[in-house]
């Protein structure tokens, strides 16, 4: 089982001391604040206590620069549900990186990772064309290496639930739809 409350422990343990920073529960949208006049500490606010959610706004800040986690949202505008066709494809070129690091920690989680093309009320494009994207990119990153953040989370999260490190492709279960794999 996995429990929200045991990411947010290995979270802390493995990058509050280095960072100053907390994955925290939220109740509505998921935000990241750097720390300010209020806080001490940067936090990483993810949706509504869910383990999936957590696992994706953790990528994110996996994969943003030092500068980028001085803003609030790394300086990013979120461009909302409701997306046209170019704005979709827009947004997904920006999560592939993050999506696969979400890819690589459910696996060391032994979590089922689902791509989020998170656009219910827009345009929809090709669910597996991106999820390809996103595999291709997680490839890669076993391949020529993840940052140390990453590594750092990565290795812990596999102590924690018993599951294989370092990962390699080996360890990903994907295969397209027979319909997908003949048209690409």
């Amino acid at each position: 089982m996995h429990q929200v409350d045991d990411l947010i422990a290995l979270f802390e343990q493995t990058f509050y001391q280095s960072h100053s920073t907390k994955l925290v529960r939220g109740t509505d949208e998921p935000v990241y604040l750097p720390a300010d006049e209020h806080c001490e500490y940067h936090r990483i606010i993810f949706a509504h206590g869910f383990y999936a959610s957590a696992l994706h706004e953790v990528a994110h800040w996996l994969v943003a620069g030092e500068q980028r986690r001085l803003q609030e949202d790394y300086g990013y505008w979120y461009c909302p549900d409701g997306r046209d066709k170019t704005q979709q494809l827009a947004f997904e070129n920006v999560e592939v990186h993050p999506q696969a690091i979400e890819w690589a920690l459910s696996v060391c989680a032994g979590f089922s990772f689902n791509v989020s093309a998170d656009n219910l009320g827009g345009e929809q494009t090709c669910r597996f064309q991106f999820q390809q994207r996103v595999y291709e990119k997680l490839k890669s990153l076993i391949e020529n290496g993840f940052n140390e953040r990453t590594q750092q989370l990565m290795k812990a999260m596999a102590s924690f639930y018993k599951q294989p490190y370092p990962l390699n492709a080996e360890h990903l279960s994907w295969q397209p739809p027979q319909e997908f794999a003949h048209a690409v």
